[in-house]
């Protein structure tokens, strides 16, 4: 048994596989299978060892937040090399680290450093830094330690 995100897209899946798999190092495009009604079709890729299905069936229902892709990246260079590739050509920022690309698709560009921090003993420290993360949109690791260390 295997289980893993599914996609659904009204006639992006394709175009979205190789906008991803161009970003994320150690991705692969697995599949590409079209259906036999028109227009429909299927394809599995594998984005640094997250597979992932996605479907264009003309989808009516927009992406919405209440699923999402958390990256946790381990320094501002990492974290502003994903928020850029993910707002690049349509995508929105959002508050407190989330985007939607330009598929509409929901991301969270989360620094490990940021994890740490709120997850600290110290819990004013910890409030310190949620409370700046709550101004941001894209993270900024230098400031929120600064927010941290009061």
């Amino acid at each position: 048994m295997k289980v893993y995100p599914h996609l659904w897209f009204a006639t992006e899946a394709e175009e979205a596989m190789e906008f991803y798999t161009s970003i994320f190092r150690d991705s692969t495009v697995l599949e590409r299978t079209k259906l036999p009604e028109p227009e429909l079709s299927l394809v599995r890729f594998d984005l640094g060892g997250l597979p992932i299905a996605a479907l264009n069936a003309h989808s009516r229902r927009p992406f919405n937040e209440a699923v999402s892709f958390l990256i946790e990246t381990d320094s501002q260079e990492e974290t502003d090399y994903y928020w850029n590739a993910l707002t690049a050509d349509g995508g929105e920022e959002r508050p407190c680290g989330w985007l939607t690309d330009k598929f509409g698709v929901y991301w969270q560009v989360t620094p490990r450093a940021l994890l740490e921090m709120i997850r600290d003993p110290d819990r004013d420290a910890a409030g310190r830094a949620l409370n700046a993360m709550y101004k941001m949109k894209k993270i900024d690791i230098a400031e929120l330690d600064r927010a941290f260390r009061g």
